[in-house]
């Protein structure tokens, strides 16, 4: 594995005692929180024996492939990944529990406490929790309890999502990552504690749906706060009630306001957002399907983000350099990301929500090994000449065995449910240029028999299959055709134009779309793509672009950004004045 050399400008800010401490869960929040993150042991090793003895300290939550994690060493798909740490003993009564969270584990882990198995998953993506109330009670209260994870990760040998990463990474595909690589933390609640809480807004009826989940149904309070005062609502858990906004406020990326609420019950008490806002395909003045924010045409001009850093992989060295992406793209006009085969930390989506930013959601994509002259050179080659084909050959798209959609399918069950309360997510995206693609129709049936409220790309870029609420095209090659039909059309990836940047480039090594050797010409080439090609499509009915992309990634040096952060590969007044220009034309 070649070792990661570049650092962001907060690389060398990280330390053991402010790695990732912020609270992970803004959704939900409770004053129980108990963050694990920092120096834990690690073993590398060929037998799933407890290790005798370790190779050193890894700095959690960052992969050991990164250089962060102080490890920088590539884990095996035949090989196991150790973790280690003591936990205190805890004092606690009968009515409460203690989970253990983890925010994501890439791949497969088996968590141990004093070499009990206590509980395992399979995903690397996704948040999940285990009750080790049990365990704890039944340990010393005098000594330190053994903290044991266990971590398998095929990567790209096998058919799990993956994303993007690759064991041996180049061009548009990057450095493989495993283990821990979201926050660890324990939280206790009361034996009947609020589960979850889910708020469904109507916009147009200003009201919102409210339903939250505890184990044993119960009485509840709802304080909302207002600017003229709280208000407060009785109501019983487990079933859907309705609230009357009196305060209505429509969040939206100029206006992103968000309603405090504090959720109480007997024994818990949570507190809570939600927004007001409404997105969905409507017709314009000129008849033409396009995307509406709160029941007007607004253009989403959006860039590509794939949420990878040089210093930490997965895992963004800290908050303030999570900020300072959203912050940067804010800046330079535009309004929405497409966050790419990729699942972040609620945090990120958290940012997105009070800031202001539309989020289109990839579910991560998996499948064994794509047939490149099919998913790619053939793809396009169709694509151009409007040649639809059909994603029922499962062999084709990667997706022979049955396990492999079977556990695709629930995990995009459980995204949706994870990710539902964040009113920056405006539109579900299952597969991407037919990676890991099958049965892109039953997906959306799916998704949308999960998610009312948001609108579903289907099948982005390639292999379109009709449905859906979006006609989505990437445009790298060939020529752009618009024709206008029921669905709202979307430029949902272009451009990957590149500069080599010295010293702030991964490698020599260049993987992109159209070369430039300044930051003068970059821009001018950038200007007359806007210019010849994305105006007009505006002009011509398109409601979102999605431009490739954020920040170079390893060997793709497309991004606005160099890798490290530290340079704006794009004259930033261009930018600014072209994303205007859009937002003019279609106001």
């Amino acid at each position: 594995m070649r070792k990661h050399t570049l650092e962001t400008r907060w690389t060398q800010q990280i330390t053991e005692t402010n790695a990732w401490q912020e609270y992970p869960r803004p959704t939900m929040v409770r004053s129980s929180y108990i963050n694990l993150n920092g120096y834990w042991d690690y073993k590398i090793s060929r037998r799933h024996t407890f290790p005798s003895a370790y190779s050193g300290k890894i700095l959690v939550p960052f992969s050991p492939e990164s250089k962060l994690s102080g490890v920088q060493r590539q884990l095996k798909p035949n090989e196991y990944l150790w973790y280690h740490r003591t936990l205190t003993p805890l004092s606690f009564s009968k009515q409460e529990r203690l989970y253990l969270h983890f925010g994501a584990v890439d791949q497969s882990c088996t968590i141990y406490l004093n070499r009990r198995k206590v509980g395992s998953h399979q995903g690397g993506y996704l948040p999940f929790s285990i009750d080790i109330t049990e365990a704890m009670r039944h340990a010393s209260p005098k000594k330190p309890l053994d903290l044991f994870v266990c971590v398998t990760d095929p990567s790209d040998t096998s058919y799990h999502s993956r994303g993007k990463q690759k064991l041996r990474n180049g061009g548009m595909f990057y450095t493989a990552q495993s283990g821990i690589w979201q926050t660890v933390w324990m939280e206790l609640v009361p034996e009947n504690f609020i589960r979850y809480v889910k708020f469904t807004p109507d916009y147009d009826k200003k009201e919102v749906k409210v339903k939250i989940a505890t184990e044993k149904t119960c009485p509840a309070v709802l304080h909302l706060k207002l600017e003229s005062g709280d208000l407060s609502y009785s109501f019983t858990s487990n079933q859907s009630f309705r609230i009357p906004i009196r305060e209505f406020h429509a969040w939206s990326p100029e206006h992103p306001y968000l309603y405090q609420v504090k959720i109480t019950t007997k024994t818990d008490c949570i507190s809570s957002y939600f927004a007001l806002r409404k997105c969905e395909i409507q017709t314009d003045s000129n008849g033409i399907r396009k995307i509406f924010l709160n029941n007007r045409p607004y253009p989403q001009i959006g860039i590509l983000d794939q949420g990878y850093w040089p210093d930490g992989l997965y895992t963004p060295p800290c908050e303030e350099a999570i900020l300072f992406d959203l912050l940067a793209i804010k800046k330079l006009g535009f309004n929405m990301i497409r966050k790419h085969v990729k699942i972040e930390s609620e945090r990120w989506y958290y940012h997105c929500d009070r800031l202001g930013i539309l989020v289109w959601q990839d579910m991560v994509n998996g499948g064994s090994r794509y047939h490149r002259w099919f998913v790619t050179y053939f793809a396009t080659l169709f694509n151009c000449l409007n040649i639809r084909i059909f994603d029922r050959p499962h062999a084709l798209f990667s997706r022979r065995q049955k396990e492999s959609r079977t556990e695709w399918t629930k995990e995009v069950v459980s995204t949706v449910r994870t990710l539902y309360p964040h009113p920056c997510i405006v539109c579900w995206v299952p597969f991407n240029e037919g990676w890991g693609q099958f049965r892109a129709l039953s997906a959306a049936e799916l998704i949308r028999s999960l998610d009312k409220e948001r609108l579903i790309d289907h099948a982005s870029g390639w292999f379109d299959q009709g449905g859906g609420d979006i006609k989505s095209i990437h445009y790298y090659f060939f020529s752009l055709i618009l024709k206008p039909e029921r669905r709202a059309l979307a430029l949902t990836e272009f451009g990957g134009y590149t500069w080599h940047v010295k010293k702030h480039s991964y490698s020599s090594k260049k993987f992109g779309y159209r070369t430039f050797y300044s930051k003068n010409s970059l821009s001018k080439g950038y200007a007359k793509l806007l210019e010849d090609l994305i105006f007009p499509a505006f002009q011509n009915g398109l409601s979102a672009s999605v431009y490739t992309q954020l920040s170079d990634v390893e060997e793709e040096l497309n991004g606005i950004f160099t890798y490290d952060r530290k340079i704006l590969k794009l004259d930033k007044k261009t930018v600014t004045e072209w994303n205007q220009k859009i937002k003019n034309l279609i106001e």
